[in-house]
């Protein structure tokens, strides 16, 4: 409840349409009592009255009719508002989420499994919806409308307001609050259990190849079969709760609607109240439970919806890494950069870099070598100020980075990692990530210096193909290189590549490399690897010793 209760102004951004779809919500809800009452009285008065010349039909039924359309069309307008205003909601959710994601720098992106960041993005953003669009909202107009008829019942049956009133409140307070009880660990089991399975699916099939070359395709089967089942049985222990729930608020309606039926029986019994009347209030009292149901099968969905806002708020209650800058200094001009004494590690008892210094000069063409865990993708990520040193300093154009503001360095510094993705849409919308404004002439530009304009214009369409999901319709090397014409567009003086080339055969691995000084020419290059540099790729190489940068052969 705290959890859900931390995105209160995001709601509250939206408040207006909440109250209109309350307001749509109240009016169907009172056309339906209204119009099961009087269908009732005039049906039960139609009956009864020996002439029927006497009886007005036109007035009720005209009413009938007219309360039969405005049902419909508040219905409606309830429907289009509420989930307009929900799925607005939801998308401010994701905006926020994903902005807490990128705030939490390398420590969050470590401590997120495989797949979960996208399950936080996409399942447990949509678990939300259940919290207005079908629980708040029937529950406040429920709670008016049981306060209207209970009301309306101790003017004109004062016996059954009291019995009324209680089995109304045991519907929408009672019954629910008992769900909530019962459901709320079960819920957050079905939403950690639904991560693991989509996890388990995703990991499947990224590592399809090695588990058939490994004979492990059946393990793998197991564990998500075992995952499935475990879901597939709390979902089952949920339904069966909800449905007791669902049987209770049934019987509190039965409770309700006996009671005005006999305080009725007796008031008309006693000459104080007309048949027609009676059953008029008999249905009417019954249509007043019609938004509990519909509050018990969302009720049933709190559990999971308050342990996937838990997963949503543990990424922004996540420490952030670096703190912006209070009175951000500007950056100046110029591609040189420098550590000096930097000392840095995951835990800081362990540092990967110990009193690390390196300066580079603005058009340099830096590599940077060493084994696997020596600190080579840290350097990238202690430039980009993805965190922040234990000690020493870090400029850019003689600036420390802690007194940059975070948009100016992200400009100055463009990052090419390691595993850099092709996303599933066109070429054109891949290239524009790297500058959304760019025309076709620049990214046309940014291609042949990639070498692989040639290949974009033989696919059906070129700028407007689409590439698959992730990138299916290129090779390895193309990908990389359509990645490389992407951090060529920004605008950045520094390009940092993490080891661009992994992953590629030696022969596309040369042919990328060799490419690389003729499309970077003019700007400061760090480029991480592995891989043996051709002659002429880097102006000089540093290797990574101990956590400290020498130079090649030193």
């Amino acid at each position: 409840m705290i959890a859900l209760l931390s995105f209160r102004r995001l709601f509250a951004a939206h408040s207006g349409r909440f109250v209109a779809a309350l307001a749509l919500s109240l009016a169907t809800l009172v056309a339906g009592v209204a119009l099961l009452g009087l269908s009732g009285w005039f049906l039960t008065a139609a009956f009864l009255t020996s002439a029927a010349a006497s009886f007005n039909l036109f007035g009720p039924s005209a009413a009938v009719r007219g309360l039969s359309m405005l049902r419909i069309a508040s219905r409606y307008g309830e429907k289009f508002v509420g989930h307009d205003a929900t799925l607005k909601v939801l998308a401010d959710i994701r905006g926020w989420t994903f902005r807490a994601l990128g705030r939490g720098g390398l420590d969050l992106g470590r401590s997120l499994r495989r797949g979960d960041a996208v399950a936080r993005l996409t399942a447990d953003v949509d678990a939300l919806d259940s919290v207005f669009i079908v629980a708040a909202g029937p529950l406040l107009t429920g709670a008016l409308i049981g306060m209207m008829l209970t009301a309306l019942l101790g003017v004109l049956l004062p016996g059954a307001a009291p019995v009324y009133g209680l089995a109304m409140a045991a519907a929408l307070v009672g019954a629910p609050l008992l769900l909530i009880l019962g459901t709320r660990r079960l819920g957050a089991d079905a939403v950690r259990l639904s991560a693991d399975l989509r996890i388990a699916t995703l990991d499947t099939l990224e590592g399809h190849a090695d588990l058939v070359a490994f004979g492990a395709t059946e393990t793998a089967r197991a564990r998500s079969a075992a995952i499935a089942d475990a879901l597939a049985r709390v979902r089952r222990r949920l339904a069966a709760r909800a449905g007791l729930a669902a049987a209770a608020v049934a019987i509190c309606a039965g409770v309700g609607a006996l009671g005005v039926l006999l305080a009725g029986v007796d008031a008309h019994a006693a000459g104080e109240l007309g048949g027609p009347l009676v059953v008029g209030l008999v249905l009417a009292a019954l249509g007043g439970f019609e938004a509990t149901a519909v509050v018990v099968r969302a009720i049933g969905k709190f559990g999971a919806a308050a342990a996937a806002a838990e997963r949503l708020k543990a990424i922004d209650d996540a420490v952030a890494p670096v703190a912006e800058a209070l009175r951000p200094l500007p950056l100046p001009r110029g591609g040189g950069f420098a550590f000096d004494h930097v000392t840095y590690g995951y835990d800081p008892d362990r540092p990967v870099l110990r009193d690390l210094s390196l300066a580079v000069s603005a058009g340099e063409r830096v590599a940077v070598a060493g084994p696997s865990g020596a600190g080579k993708s840290t350097l990238a990520s202690l430039l980009l100020r993805l965190a922040d040193p234990q000690a020493g300093r870090i400029s850019v154009a003689g600036r420390d980075l802690r007194d940059v503001a975070a948009g100016d360095l992200r400009r100055r510094v463009a990052l090419l990692e390691q595993q850099a993705p092709v996303f599933g849409g066109s070429v054109r919308e891949n290239l524009r990530i790297g500058d959304p404004f760019a025309d076709d002439v620049a990214l046309w530009a940014a291609l042949r210096k990639a070498r692989l304009d040639d290949v974009i214009a033989a696919l059906p369409g070129g700028l407007e193909a689409e590439l698959g999901e992730a990138g299916a319709k290129l090779s390895a090397g193309q990908a990389r290189r359509l990645c490389l014409a992407r951090t060529l567009l920004s605008p950045a003086e520094i390009l940092v590549l993490d080891e661009p080339t992994s992953g590629l055969d030696r022969a596309t691995e040369l042919a990328f490399l060799r490419d690389l000084g003729p499309a970077t020419e003019g700007r400061t290059v760090l480029l991480i690897t592995h891989a043996a540099l051709p002659e002429g790729v880097a102006d000089r190489t540093l290797r990574l010793v101990d956590g400290r940068a020498i130079e090649a052969g030193a």
